[in-house]
């Protein structure tokens, strides 16, 4: 009898415990199928930047960081009073000779003779935090940079709106940069990237990674 009854109690935890992991994959799912749907009409709204290093070596690291800063530096005030992401795209690929020449000079100045190569193009981005925005992974279209054989780790950030240019150790965008946001994302879209403080956005980050993994086994 006691044998029975200890059978049936583990039958009832098992099919329990069956309930609880379907309801909870089932809501997941349904998050991560949430966050997919407003993410692909915001991406189309974003432009990022992408700088691959040629290789993985301390110097062209090092290298690859100085090109960012000097493509960054010519880049801000000819996009802080863009309004959308079209009017963004065309002053970058009007710019494009520009970008190359500044880099390569930045290359040569360093002591290398590496090319570079200058687009904008759509990139696999993974999650990423800028001090209280958290963007989901996936593809954005981006500014791309490419130095040399371009086989090293690469760096990334936003360039409309410009999260490039936000101090992420304040914990909060300033106040245009936010405005700017606002403006070119509807309110479910703001909602979803931007939380109250920096702290608040590593659960959020951590939520989308969740997402990921998700996404990946259905």
């Amino acid at each position: 009898m006691k044998v029975r009854i200890i059978k049936a109690r583990l039958v009832i935890l098992i099919l329990s415990l069956i309930a609880i992991i379907s309801i909870m994959s089932i809501s997941i799912k349904s998050e991560a199928d949430k966050i997919d749907n407003i993410s692909e009409s915001y991406k189309e709204k974003l432009i990022r930047f992408h700088v691959i290093a040629n290789s993985d070596t301390e110097e062209d690291q090092e290298l690859k960081l100085k090109v960012r800063d000097k493509v960054i530096s010519y880049l801000q005030p000819k996009l802080e009073n863009s309004s959308s992401i079209e009017e963004s795209e065309k002053i970058i690929t009007n710019e494009y000779d520009n970008l190359q020449e500044i880099s390569r000079e930045t290359i040569l100045d360093n002591g290398y003779d590496y090319d570079v190569k200058v687009g904008i193009e759509y990139s696999n981005f993974p999650t990423k935090q800028y001090s209280n925005v958290v963007l989901p992974a996936g593809e954005y279209k981006a500014l791309k940079v490419v130095i040399g054989e371009g086989k090293g780790k690469n760096w990334w950030c936003v360039m409309f709106p410009p999260l490039c240019f936000v101090d992420e150790e304040n914990g909060v965008i300033d106040k245009s940069t936010d405005d700017k946001l606002q403006s070119v994302l509807d309110e479910e879209e703001y909602k979803l990237i931007t939380t109250k403080n920096k702290e608040e956005g590593n659960v959020v980050k951590f939520k989308f990674k969740i997402v990921e993994v998700v996404k990946d086994i259905f």
